[in-house]
């Protein structure tokens, strides 16, 4: 009864050690594999250069990977810059066509097992029903919470649903250097912030209106996931990390459920990383991770919003990231940009759709798994960290990817061999890294038993010509007892 009444009583202080002493990455988490993620706002009315509009119209220049000038799109369709402002895209962000039941149905048939959509961007416009500004979706723009109908159906799907803020970067995001620039209006600062000295750190004013917002957040939606850009771990915010994440924990036990944070701090300055889960943008690990991570990515390369000319990748490509990450521990937080209509790009349906057909074919060797002895073997290397991805080759039939469940091994091949004949060297007989003799070998993406044969060379596998999906192939070996 003791410990019973102990453990009721719980709370997490605003202490590293009081939350390790409790906090685990529930095992939800680690079994959902694949989330999809939302970068939806007012940037998404010019539908130009990249997510980053709502800066970069104030800055008369060539910046992006899109290489273009914001500044002259702004003034060339919505006149001066100034006069014309930032603000003004918000009347014209109406997400009249928005769906929320139709949305989640998309992202489960996707294989989605949980979605983050945006909170709040840099720009400061709220995508929720915000307590603390003006500037939310809910009194301006589309003039609903949209984040509200996408929380009750993305759990109606069964799916876990988050949350994402990018705040920090608020007070220091839009360029004031024009006096008469709306930016520098103190009628529009509870949007654009007040003007700031370079280099300054966050004021009181600030990281106290940051924490309301976070926490209005927390408390109104209750999210399963927590997700936190890079700006929270600028100068200036240490004060608040402990605080923000017993806060969130503490909260997550009030709700009776299991609660993830996420920060993308790799050198762990902001948070141990026993305590939250590190989040990779646009990068991977290079090996097995003891602790639970993910990469966030998109299906565009240019921008996380939607914009007029992105360049996609292939559903192929970002399955065999998949499957990568998935091999070394992962989980993969794959964004979309909706329009400002709230229709979701054909481009975004269609990579979606096709790996939600892998993942409901091939799917028990991602969901669910875990890591084997090594994350697997083949010629093609990963680059690690932030922003690397544009760093790795498209990978081959040699490149082969291990997980396991249930005390069965999955090995899936990158991409089809010639004639169908796989070879796993890393299985080789008298390898080191399993000496049982092998049982069996099922090939899952063909739904046969397939012939092979175990040999020096490695265990080599005979799936026949015929090709049963794109991407990527799944094979499920047993093991003698």
């Amino acid at each position: 009864m003791g410990d019973e009444s102990a453990a009721e009583e719980f709370r997490y202080e605003a202490d590293w050690d009081s939350i390790r002493s409790r906090y685990e990455v529930p095992e939800w988490f680690r079994d959902a594999k694949f989330g999809i993620f939302l970068h939806w706002g007012p940037y998404a009315v010019p539908a130009f250069g990249s997510e980053k509009y709502p800066k970069r119209m104030y800055i008369d220049g060539i910046s992006g990977k899109s290489q273009v000038n914001h500044y002259a799109h702004a003034e060339e369709n919505y006149g001066k810059v100034g006069e014309f402002g930032y603000k003004d895209f918000i009347p014209m962000f109406k997400a009249e066509k928005f769906d929320a039941e139709e949305w989640a149905h998309l992202f489960r048939k996707a294989g989605a097992r949980y979605v983050v959509p945006v909170a709040e961007h840099h720009d400061g416009f709220a995508m929720y029903a915000s307590k603390h500004t003006r500037w939310n979706v809910a009194e301006m723009g589309p003039k609903k919470d949209t984040m509200r109908l996408l929380a009750e159906a993305v759990r109606s799907e069964g799916m876990k649903f988050g949350a994402s803020s990018h705040y920090a970067l608020n007070r220091a995001y839009y360029p004031k250097k024009n006096p008469d620039w709306d930016t520098n209006d103190p009628e529009y600062a509870d949007l654009y912030w007040n003007p700031i000295e370079k280099g300054a750190l966050p004021s009181k004013e600030f990281l106290d209106h940051w924490w309301d917002r976070t926490t209005d957040i927390i408390d109104q939606y209750e999210p399963d996931v927590l997700w936190f850009d890079f700006g929270l771990d600028k100068p200036g915010f240490d004060s608040v990390h402990a605080p923000i994440l017993a806060y969130y924990y503490n909260k997550g036990l009030d709700w009776g459920k299991e609660v993830v944070f996420q920060d993308k701090n790799m050198k762990n300055e902001s948070f141990p990383e026993d305590v939250i889960v590190l989040d990779i943008e646009r990068g991977r690990m290079a090996d097995i991770r003891e602790l639970p991570w993910q990469t966030d990515t998109a299906v565009g390369v240019k921008s996380w919003g939607y914009i007029e000319d992105e360049e996609y990748k292939t559903s192929d490509y970002l399955l065999d990231e998949l499957i990568d990450i998935v091999s070394k521990n992962g989980c993969m937080l794959l964004n979309i940009g909706p329009k400002a209509d709230g229709t979701i790009p054909q481009e975004d349906r269609e990579i979606m759709l096709d790996m939600g057909d892998w993942l409901a074919l091939n799917g028990e060797a991602i969901y669910g798994t875990r890591p084997w002895k090594i994350f697997g073997e083949g010629p093609t290397k990963v680059s690690a960290g932030h922003h690397s991805e544009s760093q790795n080759a498209d990978n081959v039939a040699a490149d082969v990817r291990f997980t396991q469940k249930n005390g069965v091994l999955y090995a899936t091949s990158l991409a089809w061999a010639e004639g169908g004949s796989f070879t796993i060297e890393s299985l080789a007989k008298g390898n080191p890294h399993d000496s049982r003799k092998i049982d069996s070998v099922f090939f899952v993406s063909g739904g046969k038993p397939v012939e092979w044969k175990q040999c020096k060379k490695g265990l080599v596998i005979e799936a026949g010509e015929h090709m049963p999906c794109e991407a990527a192939y799944v094979f499920r070996i047993k093991f003698a007892d």
